[in-house]
């Protein structure tokens, strides 16, 4: 890493310390820079204050603003490969897609020899090792440990019968067009009087995050093996 500032040299040597001094006052994560705590707090507060120009879309992060108009309004691929005519809208899917040139496998799993190019794909296989299963058919319910394994299951069996519209805010599906207002309203419209965690301090002006952070205290693994690094639920 170079750079023509000094506090941007500064700024990436705590990515090495591990140096993590800013803490959430809503929750127990900590952040190596106040602006990173400030657009982490932007999360649970519902505070979006990054507007689209263009539309009525708004983010917590500048970084989400600057992805969205790429893929919505401008469709700028600005990070270009110098193997091949790829280019992409994201830094890391490039950095993914020059892995894929080199060979490269930085993170390999801590428990069988398997290996991969991207962090989310190491994710997706330690859940073959631990059974979770965090993604559920929202037409019958079952339950399967990927996302593409739970989208086949969906076509094979549901075909026709599955919803057709997507609430464009969260994973939502819907029949019928006209129950989208009904859950903006309730779930992703803003509330004035905040609802507050029952089992930590957090508190939420959008009902869609606070079920969200919920489903994190369902889950939280607070079980550790003593052999190895896995932790579980249960």
């Amino acid at each position: 890493f170079t750079s023509v500032k000094l506090s941007s040299l500064r700024r990436h040597l705590k990515t090495h310390s591990g140096e993590k001094h800013h803490v959430c006052h809503l929750c127990p994560k900590a952040f190596r820079s106040a602006a990173l705590l400030h657009n982490h707090v932007n999360t649970h507060t519902g505070n979006k204050p990054h507007k689209c120009s263009e539309c009525d879309t708004a983010f917590v992060t500048r970084g989400e603003l600057s992805r969205h108009r790429r893929y919505k309004h401008t469709l700028e691929k600005p990070f270009k490969c110098t193997l091949c005519e790829y280019s992409s809208v994201e830094a890391s899917k490039m950095r993914r897609h020059v892995r894929s040139h080199m060979g490269e496998r930085p993170y390999p799993c801590h428990l069988c020899s398997y290996a991969s190019k991207d962090a989310y794909k190491l994710k997706r296989h330690m859940l073959t090792h631990t059974g979770e299963k965090r993604y559920e058919c929202y037409v019958c319910q079952a339950r399967f440990t990927q996302s593409g394994t739970m989208k086949i299951h969906m076509l094979q069996k549901h075909g026709e019968n599955m919803p057709k519209h997507q609430c464009p805010h969260c994973s939502t599906f819907l029949s019928r067009k006209s129950d989208l207002g009904v859950d903006l309203r309730n779930l992703h419209s803003y509330m004035e009087e905040a609802v507050k965690c029952r089992d930590c301090e957090a508190a939420f002006h959008e009902r869609y995050a606070f079920l969200q952070h919920r489903k994190a205290h369902r889950s939280e693994r607070r079980f550790s093996c003593a052999q190895c690094s896995c932790t579980c639920s249960q």
